[in-house]
């Protein structure tokens, strides 16, 4: 072997030995980037849930009360509240009819909105089943108000559950189903509808 083959083998060498370097050092550069590209599409995701959060904080229960339009005819008007049920894991239709039975907020009363509802009508419980919900009030619901104000609160009883629920609505006061309300005996149909009372 002669002179220029030895520098011809080790040039040889020497540029395998550059190669593998490069090969396996250029390698592990590449790999320790590729890591970052996952978590950095990970980011989107992990947002997702965060701008999802304010859509899920803004869910509403309608509630009706009454006022009066412009033209000074009383109307059942639809209030809407916050429904937060991770507060005390409340169904919307109870949420809702506890809001029903508290009455309009200070702020709604100065815009001319009340209620029928008596003052001191207690929302007993609301049993809910998949082929029925069944509203236990107190006795106050039937008192007072004469007729007028008995088929205004029903009717306020029942739009705000047919809002917040698609169920058939029974209604019991003080653990009885009522056929017959208020005073002046009105007869109502059960399930309830906004066609409740017997003819």
């Amino acid at each position: 072997m002669n002179a220029f083959q030895k520098i011809g083998l080790l040039i040889v060498a020497i540029l395998v030995v550059v190669y593998v370097k490069m090969a396996f050092f250029g390698s592990q550069d590449v790999i320790v980037d590729e890591p970052q590209t996952p978590s950095e599409t990970q980011v989107p995701t992990e947002e997702q849930p965060e701008q999802e959060k304010p859509k899920q904080a803004k869910d509403y229960v309608y509630v009706f009360f009454i006022a009066q339009n412009s033209k000074g005819d009383e109307v059942y008007r639809a209030v809407k509240r916050e429904y937060a049920p991770e507060v005390d894991g409340t169904s919307r239709l109870k949420f809702a009819l506890k809001t029903l039975v508290n009455g309009p907020s200070a702020k709604e009363k100065k815009l001319g909105v009340y209620t029928e509802v008596p003052a001191g009508t207690r929302l007993i419980s609301v049993t809910e089943t998949p082929s029925k919900v069944v509203i236990n009030l107190s006795g106050e619901f039937e008192l007072g108000g004469g007729t007028d104000g008995l088929y205004k609160r029903l009717f306020q009883l029942i739009k705000t559950s047919k809002r917040n629920s698609n169920l058939p609505i029974y209604l019991q006061l003080n653990g009885k189903q009522v056929d017959v309300i208020g005073g002046e005996g009105i007869m109502i149909n059960q399930p309830l509808t906004e066609d409740f009372a017997n003819e």
